[in-house]
């Protein structure tokens, strides 16, 4: 259409806005259709993703709510730590399910916190040893220097 005046040969200009604007509208409708089934397959992955993840979770949680996942005697700590440790339904003497995923999720968040932080310890040392080593080699060469 660039190559084409508008004023000049209106005739073709026309003819090829015509087939543009029918080219345009064919793309939003194949974009439109695509948009679509894009949405359509990520909320479908999503429910998918959540209930293999957090659904699976609450589902054990909700069906063995009242089973302890281990027991200890009665009268080991007091009342209010025996209810807590068997939060919701599980009976007192049990540690319930949903206190026990508590815990071992938080065991694990601090286990990963403290193995990201040795990595990086870790590396931080060998980035110092490095540069010394660096800072020594140029050391070693301007008393070279000095001595010619």
């Amino acid at each position: 259409m660039n190559a084409v005046s508008a004023q000049d040969e209106f005739s073709k200009w026309a003819k090829l806005r015509r087939q543009h604007d029918k080219a345009m509208e064919e793309h939003d409708k194949k974009a439109a259709a695509v948009s679509s089934s894009r949405s359509s397959f990520d909320t479908k992955a999503t429910a998918i993703r959540w209930t293999s993840t957090s659904g699976l979770r609450l589902a054990l949680q909700f069906w063995h709510a009242k089973t302890p996942v281990f027991t200890y005697p009665r009268g080991w700590f007091p009342w209010y730590i025996e209810w807590l440790l068997g939060f919701p339904r599980c009976p007192y003497g049990g540690v319930s399910i949903n206190v026990w995923s508590t815990a071992c999720a938080t065991v694990i968040a601090l286990v990963w916190d403290v193995m990201v932080y040795l990595i990086q310890s870790v590396q931080q040392v060998r980035g110092g040893d490095q540069k010394g080593e660096k800072e020594k080699v140029n050391n070693d060469r301007r008393k070279e220097e000095m001595r010619i």
